[in-house]
């Protein structure tokens, strides 16, 4: 157990038998009275977030989590079938779990997969991936002089902005971070 004004950014906690990722944390002093932690909490469960204030003499219970890299294999019905490297063991993986993820998922792209006592709480992509341009408007040669970008659908059905003289058929490369065009990896 840990004091309230110990929670930060990064954690995760655990507030009745549910695990919550801390997004932000702040300590609070009103004028009288006792000082709060404010908290922006997303529960990992499904994914919604939670605005919540501690006392600043409250207790919770950080929970530590277990990293397993593992292999994204294919879709099976309303799941996501995933590989662990190490063991070979296959474990289907819900949307709920997935998050944003979901449009990040290309067979054979390796995810670092978040578990909590043996059971799957979340999914982190790597930094950056490489995914198909399927739609975008085609480039019009000087339609205009300052660099300017365009919607892009992906294999995946993620909508980016890119460049003008991205096609159809175009690989990019993306951060997963802030879902940012990167650099064309291929023409298509």
């Amino acid at each position: 157990m840990i004091k309230a004004t110990q929670i930060r950014r990064g954690m995760i906690i655990k507030i009745d038998d549910d695990l919550y990722k801390v997004l932000e944390a702040t300590h609070i002093t009103p004028g009288k009275g006792q000082a709060l932690m404010q908290t922006k909490l997303r529960r990992l469960r499904d994914q919604t977030l939670h605005d919540i204030r501690f006392r600043s003499i409250d207790k919770v219970e950080q929970a530590f989590l277990e990293t397993v890299e593992m292999e994204y294999l294919y879709q099976e019905g309303d799941g996501y079938v995933f590989m662990n490297l190490e063991t070979y063991d296959q474990i289907k993986l819900t949307p709920e779990i997935l998050g944003d993820t979901i449009y990040y998922l290309v067979p054979n792209v390796v995810f670092s997969v978040e578990m909590y006592q043996g059971r799957p709480v979340g999914v982190n992509p790597p930094l950056t991936i490489e995914l198909k341009v399927i739609k975008t408007e085609p480039y019009l040669k000087g339609a205009t002089q300052s660099a300017s970008n365009k919607p892009a659908t992906l294999e995946t059905n993620l909508v980016v902005s890119v460049p003008q003289f991205i096609k159809e058929g175009d690989i990019i490369r993306l951060d997963t971070r802030e879902n940012k065009y990167l650099e064309r990896v291929q023409s298509g």
